[in-house]
């Protein structure tokens, strides 16, 4: 009787391969999607950080940059360069969270209206 596992002598391997199967079909999966998960939570947080600090670099360099072609090409003496620069920026900061504002605004009724 082929189908009795005490007489039949292929019964160990096949349950052995079986087993071996399942568990590393089932380690496959649980394993490759939490490697996947925790590499895009750390690719994730250093891209963040370097997009945070791009960001300042690119905001003193906006400004230095602006000092200086009003020290330079505008006849300006530092001191004035520096707090105009300010001003500038500032402003150009200004108007885009007005603009940003404006538009959170429109989405919240856009929203609400539905």
């Amino acid at each position: 009787m082929p189908g009795n596992p005490l007489t039949d002598p292929n019964w160990a391997p096949e349950l052995a391969d079986t087993v071996e199967r399942l568990v590393g079909q089932v380690r496959d999966k649980a394993t490759s999607r939490a490697v996947l998960v925790v590499r895009a939570v750390v690719f994730g947080v250093i891209i963040a950080f370097t997009l945070i600090a791009a960001v300042v670099l690119v905001i003193i360099l906006g400004t230095k940059l602006l000092q200086r072609i009003l020290t330079i090409g505008g006849g300006i003496d530092a001191d004035s360069s520096v707090w105009i620069s300010y001003m500038v920026l500032s402003g150009i900061f200004t108007l885009a969270g007005v603009f940003c504002m404006y538009k959170r605004e429109s989405r919240d009724s856009l929203e609400a209206s539905t």
